[in-house]
């Protein structure tokens, strides 16, 4: 696995940031928007002339991955994200804004074999491409898959949060009393979902995803969704809720996402697990965020180390949830991931250690 965001273009360099709690958020201007926080990536190298920013970021996350691997024709390739090259619009490029040409274009650099798989569906696309591979593998089509996931920060998506009153004035405060909106924030991340067990780091022993199709925009009251999506990755687990060692949550710092998972854990008694939000570090990475949020869940997890809620100081929902307010260092054994986005959309995806 290897990530590229604010805080360093690979995954040492993001580890060793996040332990010593520095942000990626700062004040940018993008396009239209003076003086803004966001999660910029900075001094992003040139790779090629032909590639875009956002196919920059892209390379530079699947490339440490590919550089010793056989491609062959049981190895699959997922990208999963929100907008892809969305500038190209604004330049009158209609088709090449495509999605899937993009994935053809990343496939083809690398010589994937296969056709590639486009997961593009709101802020749970990162997740769900895992467990997309996931499944796929289990069906046999493929042996391994290379899930990979991007979106970068444009005044399009800027403009789209601020047309919903949903962006912050500040840094971002995830489940915090004095929470008020979402810092958005550019990331790609890559991962090799394989059905071997050899070099692996953890086992998807359950994922679930389920869509309450509650409002194209706001998430459902109860949590119902994600309460599902939990309890479907639960049952194929084959573990009681009380038996998760930690929870990385989705955390966007709105009023209505914070208070709904906060109900959602609190409806499966995991009111008391740790939980974390990491947004306070990378900003919302739109479709990139699941992918990851659920990288440095992995990192936790080797390093039995839980990585503090940046912003939070108070709680602001009305369920009591374990927020990680400092460095942790406790064994864990099983972790969920979480991610839920605009139409309702939920994901969840459980993790276990299988060697360390």
């Amino acid at each position: 696995m290897n990530c590229v965001t604010p805080l360093g273009l690979d995954l040492q360099c993001n580890w060793t940031a996040l332990l010593k709690e520095h942000t990626g958020i700062d004040v940018h201007t993008v396009g239209s928007f003076k003086n803004i926080y966001t999660a910029k990536i900075k001094n992003l190298p040139t790779v090629h002339e032909d590639l875009t920013y956002l196919e920059t970021m892209l390379y530079l996350a699947i490339e440490p991955l590919i550089r010793s691997k056989t491609i062959h024709a049981k190895t699959g390739f997922i990208l999963s994200t929100t907008k892809g090259n969305i500038d190209f619009l604004s330049e009158g490029k209609s088709e090449e804004a495509q999605l899937n040409k993009l994935a053809v274009k990343i496939a083809g650099l690398f010589g994937f074999i296969t056709a590639p798989i486009v997961v593009s569906h709101a802020c749970v696309s990162g997740l769900l491409a895992v467990s997309v591979a996931k499944r796929l593998i289990q069906m046999g089509q493929f042996d391994e898959v290379f899930v990979l996931a991007g979106d970068k920060v444009s005044e399009f998506v800027l403009s789209g949060f601020n047309a919903f009153q949903a962006m912050s004035a500040s840094p971002c405060k995830p489940f915090d009393a004095e929470r008020d909106g979402v810092t958005l924030g550019e990331a790609a991340g890559a991962i090799l979902v394989t059905k071997s067990r050899e070099g692996a780091l953890v086992e998807i022993v359950g994922e679930g995803a389920i869509n309450d199709a509650n409002h194209i925009s706001g998430p459902s009251r109860t949590g119902e969704g994600l309460y599902r999506s939990i309890s479907s990755a639960l049952n194929e687990a084959g573990i009681d809720a009380t038996a998760i060692d930690f929870i990385s949550a989705h955390g966007t710092a709105t009023s209505y996402n914070d208070e709904m998972e906060a109900i959602a854990f609190d409806r499966l008694g995991m009111h008391e697990i740790p939980v974390n939000s990491l947004k306070g570090y990378y900003g919302h990475t739109l479709g990139a965020s699941g992918l990851l949020e659920l990288i440095i869940s992995i990192l936790s997890l080797q390093h039995n180390k839980l990585i503090p809620t940046k912003g939070f100081v108070n709680r602001g929902t009305s369920k009591d949830i374990n927020i990680i307010t400092q460095k942790m260092d406790i064994p864990l054994t099983y972790i969920l991931k979480t991610a839920s986005g605009f139409g309702g959309s939920n994901a969840a995806v459980i993790l276990k250690r299988v060697n360390g």
